[in-house]
């Protein structure tokens, strides 16, 4: 997704743009820059034990690394799956249970017209709730809703990536797994 607009002369163009309403934060990153951000964040997914084939859960409010950690996951062949944040903690819970995943990626609060949404404690409610237990959780800190990380089981998404590799995509199969997209288990249990 990155790599090929780089390869064809585009690197320097604008891949993603940030712009929030709520916190007006304003931002764009060109394919070199995404690519970077999002090779360090498969390093990162690398370092914390998550290959090919392993599945992560992304839990986030609507900022630049949720997209980061989707195509992170994606180029290391780690299936993802994005669960709304405005979801309950048994809701995401189901969601684990069902996909078995290894690892958490979250924020510490998301801001919706001013009001403050704190998903690290959604978070430590599903790691008790859910019958799969996760492996880690990367948090990433907001600004607006620094928290606190409980080592060694959570990580910060800064420290992390600071310390990866950048990482080269896997190759992939058209008919591998590259995300697991959910019902909203309104009728029911939600299926993937």
């Amino acid at each position: 997704a990155l790599d090929i607009h780089i390869d064809q002369g585009r690197g320097k163009n604008t891949a993603l743009i940030y712009d929030s309403p709520i916190t007006s934060n304003k931002s764009k990153f060109s394919y070199e820059e995404l690519k970077t951000k999002v090779s360090k964040f498969a390093g990162a997914l690398k370092d914390q034990g998550v290959n090919k084939g392993d599945r992560v859960i992304i839990y986030m409010p609507m900022i630049p690394e949720a997209v980061i950690a989707m195509l992170g996951c994606a180029r290391i062949g780690a299936i993802h799956s994005v669960v709304f944040g405005g979801f309950a903690s048994n809701e995401l819970a189901s969601r684990i249970d069902d996909s078995k995943a290894k690892l958490l990626v979250t924020a510490s609060g998301g801001v919706e017209t001013g009001i403050t949404d704190e998903y690290k404690p959604v978070g430590d409610e599903v790691v008790k709730l859910a019958n799969h237990k996760i492996e880690k959780m990367i948090l990433c800190q907001r600004p607006c809703h620094e928290v606190k990380v409980n080592e060694p089981k959570e990580v910060n998404w800064e420290e992390v990536v600071s310390n990866a590799e950048e990482v080269e995509c896997v190759e992939m199969h058209s008919n591998e797994f590259a995300y697991i997209l959910y019902t909203s288990g309104t009728t029911g249990t939600p299926k993937g």
